[in-house]
């Protein structure tokens, strides 16, 4: 697949960078590769491929789900400047 300059040129005023005409070359150059790398790959034969969620068959352990602290909304709630029905209440920002 190629890319043009005006491509190139569009993608950079939709990402607002600026790109020298000396960088353009370059660019088309690069992205056209990297494009025709992409082809590549979405021509691989993967049917016969099981999906996997990670290359090696590794098992992440996981701790039990316990609970190891205890509530103390009501000392943090006591030294907040003002709470009201077990919230706090901040100062409006929006307008």
């Amino acid at each position: 697949m190629t890319i043009s300059r005006k491509d190139i040129e569009k993608v950079a005023v939709l990402a607002r960078i600026r790109v020298d005409e000396a960088q353009v070359s370059a660019l088309e150059k690069d992205l056209g590769n990297i494009l025709d790398l992409v082809d590549q790959l979405a021509a691989a034969d993967t049917a016969n491929v099981e999906p996997l969620a990670h290359p090696l068959d590794a098992v992440q352990r996981l701790r039990t789900d316990e609970v190891t602290e205890t509530n103390q909304r009501d000392a943090f709630q006591a030294i907040a400047p003002a709470t009201e029905n077990g919230l706090y209440l901040v100062p409006r920002v929006i307008e």
